[in-house]
């Protein structure tokens, strides 16, 4: 080797005294490490770093301490896939009624799906409700009325207009696919406290998945132990059933015997995470041959219970959406971690007929839509309340952006608006009867306390007793986390 060639540095390792003093420095700084450690003189570093869950690759779902303790141990996020219009339900803008027709400077020439039109005032009345006086419109009479139980957050702003993007955002983090949902992280973060039910369940609509799909309730490169498992009121888990000619005691050999025979299989395979969740989904199928029988036993419920949530009355898709609302509250009851309810699917039916996608005739788009949520979604919360449940739960109530101020150049819809919308939470850890944040007088952009999804996100894991900055999973090389390497907490909306 031509030492020529080599840097100074280089060059110094292929010296013999000088590796000799640096290596006999390098072991005294080792060794003054240790002896500060040994009397607890190093600086702390408890506060940086990720933590990993202590998962026991043979029973993943077990549950798991939080990172610190908060009130709520479950989680309900109800999802309004289409974008729900914030400026004609809970985002009141009296500009927008002295503005109603015009076309004032500042508005866009172009949006998301073509020409824009004219300012539009609310397609529905907006009143005072509760003892806090919150305006809410028509719209959702029954959610309205819950008004003093809800924390509104008025100045979202996300990082896309297109809805798959949007749902993968709001929901993973990230608009790309591929990354794990918001379930699937705090699964991973806790388990779960029963083992006869998964630890996350997702409920699509009535009508099918949402638009980005299984996405929305993955576990992306979280182990798969940890995606969500989907099923409605109407379609239980399929390949459940024991076929009548096979015996219980010949079917309880058969899981036994299986039993031994995975545990044999894993031991060889030590650390395999897919084998183990592989293992433990089908235990846990095993176990929910009997639990999920008893869990979707919905017909059996009091009947005040089914007039409340409205499975007798209205449309079918509502009659449907309700029972799979009841089906949500059984599913928290029996300690399910996280519950994922949809409102809305993918638009195959056509503009704002299956979701709440409005382009064009949004008066009466929104208004089928709230049919089916509104007394369904309002009864869910309302029972988890009058059975204690609240102080336990977290409810979400989201979707992936809002809709414009003015309408579209075809006078009848309002295309999407990413710089500003509204969610809400209620429940474990926030406040009641308060509102965050707020848009500009037209709800057109986020003008107080501007709130990303990645602040959202943080919150939510925060309420959840998690770390969103530490809450992390090693994979291609980076410690991944729902935040990215975004957001804070929005501690103005904690009890």
């Amino acid at each position: 080797m031509n030492p020529e060639k080599l840097s100074p540095v280089g060059r110094s390792l292929l010296d013999r005294r000088s590796f000799l003093g640096q290596s006999g420095m390098s072991l005294g700084a080792i060794a003054l490490s240790q002896l500060l450690a040994k009397d607890n003189l190093l600086a702390s570093t408890s506060g940086v770093g990720p933590i990993r869950p202590d998962i026991d690759d043979e029973n993943p779902y077990a549950a798991r301490n939080p990172h610190f303790e908060m009130p709520a141990k479950q989680v309900l996020v109800i999802y309004c896939p289409g974008a729900v219009s914030h400026v004609d339900t809970f985002d009141y803008k009296p500009d927008l009624y002295k503005l109603d027709g015009q076309k004032p400077p500042g508005i866009p020439q172009v949006t998301f799906e073509g020409p824009t039109g004219n300012i539009a005032k609310p397609f529905w009345d907006f009143k005072p409700r509760g003892e806090s006086g919150k305006m809410v419109s028509d719209l959702l009479p029954n959610l309205a009325g819950m008004v003093d139980d809800f924390c509104f957050m008025h100045s979202l702003t996300t990082q896309t207009s297109a809805h798959p993007q949007g749902e993968n955002f709001m929901n993973t983090g990230f608009t790309m696919e591929g990354f794990p949902s918001f379930g699937a992280w705090v699964t991973y973060a806790l388990g779960c406290e029963t083992d006869e039910l998964p630890a996350f369940v997702a409920i699509n609509d009535p009508r099918g998945l949402a638009r980005s799909g299984k996405n929305n309730f993955g576990s992306g490169f979280l182990p798969a132990a940890f995606q969500g498992t989907d099923f409605t009121a109407s379609n239980p888990p399929a390949n459940l059933g024991r076929p009548n000619a096979y015996t219980s005691d010949a079917d309880r050999a058969s899981v036994s015997l299986l039993q031994r025979l995975n545990a044999k299989h894993l031991q060889q395979f030590p650390g395999d995470a897919d084998l183990a969740a592989r293992i433990a989904s089908y235990e846990l199928a095993g176990r929910m041959q009997t639990s999920v029988p008893d869990v979707m036993d919905i017909a059996n419920e009091p009947a005040h219970v089914h007039k409340a949530y409205g499975t007798e009355s209205g449309t079918e898709l509502k009659k449907a959406y309700a029972n799979n609302c009841i089906l949500a509250r059984r599913l928290l009851e029996k300690g399910v971690r996280v519950v994922q309810l949809f409102n809305g699917s993918d638009p195959a039916g056509g503009n704002g007929i299956t979701n709440w996608d409005s382009h064009s005739e949004i008066k009466k788009t929104h208004a089928m839509q709230a049919e089916i949520m509104d007394q369904p979604t309002a009864a869910l919360i309302a029972d988890l309340k009058q059975r204690g449940m609240l102080e336990h739960t977290l409810v979400v109530w989201c979707t992936e952006f809002g809709r414009m101020p003015f309408l579209q150049a075809n006078g009848t819809g309002r295309d999407h608006n990413p710089d500003a919308f509204t969610c809400f939470l209620a429940g474990a850890g926030v406040k009641k009867g308060f509102s965050y944040g707020e848009s500009d007088e037209f709800g057109f952009k986020a003008a107080v306390n501007e709130t990303s999804v990645y602040d959202f996100n943080a919150t939510l894991l925060h309420l959840m007793g998690l770390n969103h900055e530490r809450l992390t999973y090693y994979h291609n090389g980076l410690e991944r986390r729902l935040t990215n390497v975004h957001g804070h907490v929005v501690k103005d909306v904690l009890a």
